[in-house]
């Protein structure tokens, strides 16, 4: 492997890698207990691969961060940071530091982070693209109780993801009720949120892979709802992605559609996540959240910079199908570092 290395990185005398990643507590939420699976994937495959790896904790204290990366001298960082005190809305800053600094750092660039935990922001981007996102209305049109679309609507955080903050009870018919659950949650969590049109239909995912070739769309999951009650809105929420003990965390799988069957539509879908990663600037890895309405027709949801890479994930369960390990795919992200400006003009690594 390492004559594939970039220049870059074969110019680099230590085989020492820094794993940001988000501070974990044992009264962490579950998804942010998850890190803990990634950070020893991710460490078994840069072993692999010949690297030295090492946890260092993202938090607040930035000069804590900064003496751990000047102390270690890495040749790059690997990052897994998916929260800074409890919450994703400074993720971008673990990228944007390791910018400063002048070092690699795997995945999205802070410009791309910041663009798409935001997901106000993505909305935007994506309408004056012209790609799909259903309407929505921001906080303080909520405030306003100024909505121009027609329901049902679903409630969502603006700066969170891995489905925190997302649930049933975020989805409302008429316009009276969506206020009421938006008050009562913005008085409870002091949270921004946000609406838009529920999109009643199928869940797809399509992750991507940088390759030598420039992104790889990798086979597209489906969502399937498996004897959802009647009335319940579809959708993956928090419970069911991380409540062991929910009744949707059983009743929802991931499935990989092959065939003919949906061809045409499994292509539109890739064709519409390629163009969210050169939209984006995305690098490394990504994956593309979309609903398919009664007429088949995708609508993005939001884009996955840095998706999870938990071993029971969806990004990884997308590079099974394909029979990549994940030292492979490790490699692969590793390979598509976006390069912060003075390693791009020669200068002194992290100098």
């Amino acid at each position: 492997m390492n004559g594939a290395w970039p220049e870059w990185l074969t110019a680099r005398p230590t085989r020492r890698v820094a794993v940001a990643h988000t501070f974990v507590t044992p009264e962490s939420r579950a998804d942010d207990q998850d890190t803990l699976e990634e950070i020893a994937t991710v460490s078994e495959a840069l072993r692999e691969l010949g690297f030295e790896p090492q946890p260092v904790p993202f938090t607040l204290d930035l000069h804590a961060f900064v003496a751990a990366l000047g102390e270690l001298d890495p040749a790059f960082v690997f990052n897994l940071v998916e929260g800074v005190d409890g919450t994703s809305r400074l993720i971008h800053l673990a990228p944007a530091l390791c910018e400063h600094l002048g070092l690699a750092c795997t995945g999205a660039p802070s410009s791309a982070v910041l663009a798409t935990t935001s997901k106000l922001e993505a909305k935007r981007l994506l309408r004056a693209a012209g790609l799909p996102t259903a309407p929505w209305v921001t906080p303080a049109e909520l405030a306003r109780g100024h909505i121009r679309f027609a329901g049902p609507y679903i409630l969502k955080p603006v700066w969170e993801d891995a489905s925190v903050g997302i649930d049933h009870d975020g989805v409302c018919d008429n316009v009276s009720d969506l206020l009421a659950v938006w008050r009562a949650r913005t008085r409870r969590s002091g949270e921004e949120y946000f609406a838009e049109r529920y999109i009643e239909g199928r869940e797809i995912n399509q992750a991507m892979l940088a390759g030598p070739r420039g992104p790889q769309a990798l086979p597209t999951a489906e969502i399937d709802f498996l004897d959802w009650e009647e009335g319940v809105p579809r959708i993956v929420g928090w419970r069911a992605k991380w409540d062991e003990q929910a009744p949707e965390y059983e009743r929802t799988r991931r499935r990989f559609p092959r065939g003919r069957c949906d061809a045409g539509l499994r292509r539109r879908v890739r064709a519409l996540a390629r163009q969210c990663w050169r939209l984006f600037g995305l690098r490394g890895y990504a994956r593309v959240d979309m609903r398919i309405d009664r007429r088949g027709r995708p609508c993005i949801l939001e884009i996955n910079a840095n998706p999870c890479i938990s071993p029971d994930a969806g990004f990884l369960a997308a590079t099974r199908e394909l029979g990549m390990r994940p030292a492979e795919v490790v490699a692969r992200i590793i390979c598509d570092c976006p390069l912060p400006a003075r390693l791009l003009a020669g200068g002194a690594f992290g100098r």
